[in-house]
């Protein structure tokens, strides 16, 4: 399930450390508002038994905001994302949603006006095109990758199995990355994250691609990263 919100910010700029930083701490207390198990579980051990979260979410973003270098300015046109491909996980953020009138983001109070569950198009299992809305992050050995580096497509490959394997279900084939985007890097609790946008085709069944759609692409997805358009 994926939920559009639409919010307005009471400053006229995010600080960047709260562009992608403060992402996990809203997901967990969205959560902890509702079931303080399931969100302490999601944190400390995952989500049956694999530590991966399956919970994808956006920074939030904004339509008509000024153009200003250096800074990332906001505007009362606002919007983001939430979703999870976890029936009990999506109720729980939708109940969060419904509960709320605004969200703290870092220093920024985000008013919500809103939100929606996005239906999208029916999806159609086969080869698909899936390109993100926020950079991807993929680490080998340590190291960050980025589109066209070595074992890039590999690890991405390895994540896309892996969160096929915690929801039960065929792993998709073929993946080739079509496009990739300039890098970014964003700092995420005193750390750098690293990452590009892309966009990719695999070979997938359309429940699975449906699930992506609420996921996300590669790692950090409960910190905004990786989510498809």
């Amino acid at each position: 399930m994926r939920l559009r919100v639409d919010v307005e910010a009471d400053t006229p700029t995010l600080r960047w450390e709260d562009v992608h930083g403060p992402a996990r701490g809203v997901v967990y207390g969205l959560l902890r508002s509702q079931d303080p198990e399931l969100a302490q579980s999601l944190h400390d051990v995952g989500w049956r038994g694999h530590p991966l979260k399956p919970i994808g979410l956006t920074a939030p973003q904004f339509r008509g905001a000024r153009r200003q270098r250096g800074e990332y300015t906001t505007s009362s046109d606002g919007s983001m994302w939430f979703g999870s491909p976890v029936p009990e996980i999506a109720a729980v953020l939708v109940a969060a949603l419904a509960s709320r009138t605004e969200i703290e983001w870092g220093a920024t109070r985000l008013r919500l006006r809103g939100f929606t569950v996005d239906m999208g198009a029916t999806t159609v299992g086969g080869v698909v095109e899936l390109a993100t809305a926020t950079p991807v992050v993929i680490r080998h050995e340590g190291h960050d990758l980025l589109p066209g580096d070595e074992h890039y497509v590999e690890r991405l490959e390895h994540n896309l199995v892996h969160k096929a394997d915690v929801l039960g279900m065929p792993a998709p084939q073929g993946l080739r990355v079509l496009e990739g985007g300039p890098r970014r890097r964003f700092t995420v609790r005193g750390a750098p994250r690293i990452g590009a946008q892309v966009r990719v085709s695999m070979e997938a069944e359309a429940p699975y691609v449906d699930a992506l759609r609420s996921w996300g692409l590669g790692l950090d997805t409960v910190q905004g990263f990786g989510w498809i358009r």
